[in-house]
């Protein structure tokens, strides 16, 4: 299955006059985001497999953006792929988050951004389950959890 792309910066126009609000300097990015969560969202960074605290996450609810509030990702598309970081094999919708080629380190993966704020999330693979045959792989210190609420 081929992997569909966006590009990020008509991802942004799209969001511009959203409810989503969007930091524009590196200085309110550093005083919004911890130093960890800045390396992975606006420095391309990957925290190590199995460290993040997501990764064995159950619980129901929605995995957001950890810089913009967005929601990314719900736990009814997420699966355990064994290689140490939150996985699901789709966004709440395609709009969520953008996707661009990353030719870094000698390979060529598919990056997932942020829809709403163009934050590094991790990568996209066409190894996931059905029913779309992906596999977004994210860095948990990228997102939130918001619990479903208890009925």
């Amino acid at each position: 299955m081929a992997i569909w792309q966006r590009n990020r910066d008509a991802v942004r126009e799209e969001k511009k006059d959203s409810e989503t609000a969007t930091l524009t300097t590196d200085e309110e990015w550093r005083q919004t985001l911890t130093a960890e969560q800045y390396y992975v969202c606006r420095m391309k960074g990957t925290e190590p497999p199995f460290s993040g605290k997501y990764n064995s996450n159950k619980a129901d609810g929605a995995y957001l953006c950890v810089a913009c509030g967005s929601e990314l990702f719900s736990s009814d598309t997420k699966f355990d792929s064994g290689t140490g970081w939150p996985s699901f094999w789709a966004p709440v919708e395609k709009e969520r988050v953008a996707m661009e080629t990353d030719d870094s380190y000698g390979m060529r993966r598919v990056e997932v951004l942020c829809g709403g704020c163009g934050s590094h999330l991790g990568h996209v693979f066409d190894d996931g389950p059905r029913p779309t045959g992906l596999r977004f792989c994210i860095n948990s210190l990228a997102l939130d959890f918001k619990e479903k609420p208890r009925e």
